[in-house]
C-alpha cells in the first residue's frame, strides 16, 4: 500500500481503459519518447536538482505532445480534461498523506520523539550491520502496517538520520529502508497492491502471497547478503566517534524512553487497520501535545516568545505542523539534520505528482496506454514472453502513467485472458503484477512513489541518490522473469 488510497473507496479496479481504434502504436509512443528525450536533457541540464521544478513543467510538455497525437486521432479535449480529472482524483489520498506527513515529521522533531530516534540507534547500531539491520526493521514494520509510504515516514526517517551520522551515505541508507518497506508491503494481507493484484487477476489474496513468497523470500535474502557485504567494506574514517553526537542531542532535548509511546501508537493504530490519515493526523497532533509537555523551550524558541503561554503554545506547535522548522545543537552535522519543513514542505512534491497525473490522464484519454499494453500483449508467444511482456507493460505504465495503482490495473485486465488462454493459474499474474508493477514504482522519480520517499527520506524532491541501492525492488523483476524462463514453480489452472 504505498499511498494508501482506501480501494473501497475509490474503486480504481472498476476504472474503465480508455481503447482509441483511431490510434496506432507509433502514434502511442510518441508522448513517451518526447517526454523521455526531454526528462534526459533537463536531468542533464539540473541534476538532481531537475524535480524542484522545471521537470514537472517538462511532464506538462509531454502531456501537450500526448494531446497534439489525440487531437490529430479525433480525441476531443473534454474527454483529456475528464480524464486528467480522474487521474488527479484517485490522487486524492496520496497528496492528503503527504501534507500529514509533512505535519507528522514537523511535530516528532520538535517534540523529541525522531532525536530519541537517534540518540538511542546510534548506541545501537554500528556501520557494519546498520544497513541490513534497517532492511530486518522496515520489513517487521511494513509488514504489520501493510505500508511502505507509512514505514518510510516513521522509522525510515530515524533510520536515515542514524545512518548519516554513522557516515554511510543517505543513498544507501534509503535504499536499505525502502528495500525493506516494499518488502513488508508487498507480502502485507493490510496492503492495498497486495489486495489488488489478486482482484485483478482472479485470484484469492492468501495464495497470492503464499506464491509471491516463492520469488519474494529469494529476493530480500539477495538483498540482505548484499547489504550485509557492503557492511562489511563500508568506507567510514575510522570508528565513528559518536559521543559528542549524543551529547549534542541531550543539550538541545529532553531524551527519554517515554517518547517512544506516540509512534508505538500510531503503528498499532495502523495495524489495528485504522485508515492511514485518521493515524497520521492523530500522530501529529500527540506530537504536537508531546512537545509541549517534553521540549517546552524549543516551542517557546520557535514561537519567538519569552514564556510558554497558551498564544505561544499555540503558534509554536502551529509552525512545526506547517512550516520550515529548526533545532540548533552543537554540533553541525546535526543542526543539518534537525529541520524541517512541516506542511509547506510537501508543496513541492504534490506539484509533482499532479503534473505526472496530467501527463497520465492524457495518454489514457487518448488511448495510447491501452494501444502500449495491447502491443506488448501481441509479443507474447511463448509462456516466456507473457511474463515478459507482462513485466514490460508495468515499466512502461510506471513510467507513463506516473502512478503504481495503474502500472497494476491496467496491465492486470489486459493480461488476465491471456494468461487464463495459456493454461496459467491467476496466481502467474498477480505475482508478476507485484514483482514488477508495485515494487519498481519507488525506482521512478516522477511516479508518486519515487516523488513520495524522495520527498520524506531526502527532505526534497528530486533526490535519486537512492535508487541505485533498492536492491530488492531492481532485482524483483529479474527474479520473476529467472523463475518463468526455467519454468520454476509455474501454476498451471488445473493441477495434473
Amino acid at each position: 500500500m504505498q499511498n494508501d488510497n482506501n480501494l473501497s473507496e475509490i474503486k480504481i479496479e472498476d476504472q474503465k481503459i480508455i481503447d482509441n481504434k483511431e490510434l496506432n502504436i507509433w502514434e502511442a509512443l510518441i508522448p513517451v519518447i518526447a517526454l523521455v528525450g526531454m526528462l534526459a536533457y533537463n536531468i542533464y541540464v539540473y541534476g538532481d536538482d531537475a524535480l524542484s521544478g522545471s521537470n514537472q513543467f517538462v511532464l506538462l510538455l509531454g502531456a501537450a505532445v500526448a494531446a497534439i497525437v489525440g487531437f490529430r486521432n479525433k480525441v476531443s479535449y473534454k474527454r483529456m480534461l475528464e480524464e486528467v480529472a480522474e487521474n488527479i482524483k484517485s490522487t486524492t489520498g496520496a497528496l492528503l498523506i503527504l501534507l500529514m506527513v509533512g505535519s507528522l515529521a514537523g511535530t516528532w522533531l520538535v517534540s523529541g520523539i525522531i532525536p530519541t530516534m537517534i540518540y538511542y540507534g546510534l548506541q545501537i547500531l554500528n556501520p557494519t550491520i546498520f544497513l541490513a539491520a534497517c532492511v530486518i526493521i522496515c520489513s517487521i514494520i511494513s509488514i504489520a502496517t501493510g505500508s511502505s509510504w507509512t514505514t518510510s515516514a516513521t522509522v525510515g526517517i530515524a533510520l536515515v538520520g542514524i545512518g548519516e551520522t554513522l557516515g554511510i551515505s543517505v543513498g544507501m541508507t534509503a535504499g536499505a529502508v525502502l528495500s525493506g518497506a516494499y518488502f513488508g508491503d508487498k507480502m502485507s494481507p493490510l496492503s492495498d497492491t497486495t489486495n489488488l493484484a489478486p482482484a485483478m487477476a482472479g485470484g484469492e489474496l492468501f495464495s497470492h502471497i503464499k506464491y509471491m513468497a516463492l520469488t519474494t523470500v529469494p529476493t530480500i535474502i539477495v538483498t540482505l547478503i548484499i547489504f550485509i557485504i557492503i557492511g562489511l567494506n563500508i568506507d567510514v574514517t575510522g570508528t565513528p566517534q559518536i559521543d559528542d553526537k549524543l551529547s549534542a542531542i541531550k543539550s538541545a532535548f529532553n531524551i527519554s524512553p517515554w517518547l517512544f509511546v506516540v509512534p508505538v501508537l500510531v503503528i498499532i493504530m495502523i495495524v489495528k487497520k485504522t485508515p492511514p490519515l485518521i493515524a497520521l493526523l492523530t500522530g501529529s497532533l500527540l506530537g504536537g501535545i508531546t512537545a509541549l509537555i517534553a521540549q517546552p523551550d524549543i516551542i517557546i524558541k520557535i514561537a519567538g516568545a519569552e514564556s510558554l503561554t497558551f498564544q505561544s503554545a499555540y503558534q509554536g506547535v502551529m509552525n512545526a505542523l506547517t512550516i520550515d522548522t529548526s533545532v540548533e545543537t552543537s554540533s553541525k552535522e546535526l543542526n543539518d539534520l534537525f529541520t524541517s519543513g512541516g506542511m509547506k514542505g510537501m508543496l513541492g512534491t504534490i506539484w509533482l505528482i499532479v503534473c505526472a497525473m496530467v501527463f497520465g490522464g492524457v495518454m489514457d484519454a487518448i488511448g495510447a496506454l491501452s494501444r502500449i499494453t495491447k502491443s506488448l500483449l501481441n509479443l507474447a508467444t511463448t509462456t516466456f514472453g507473457l511474463f515478459a511482456s507482462t513485466v514490460a507493460s508495468c515499466l512502461a505504465l510506471n513510467l507513463t502513467a506516473s502512478d503504481q495503482y495503474l502500472a497494476i490495473v491496467v496491465p492486470g485486465k489486459m493480461f488476465k485472458q491471456a494468461y487464463k488462454d495459456k493454461g496459467l493459474a491467476p496466481e502467474n499474474l498477480s505475482r508478476t503484477l507485484e514483482d514488477s508493477g508495485t515494487v519498481t514504482s519507488v525506482l521512478i522519480p516522477w511516479n508518486t512513489c519515487g516523488a513520495y520517499h524522495s520527498k520524506v527520506l531526502f527532505g526534497y524532491a528530486g533526490a535519486t541518490a537512492y535508487i541505485p541501492y533498492v536492491f530488492f525492488s531492481i532485482l524483483s523483476p529479474f527474479v520473476t522473469l529467472l523463475f518463468a524462463g526455467f519454468s520454476i514453480k509455474i501454476k498451471q489452472l488445473t493441477e495434473k
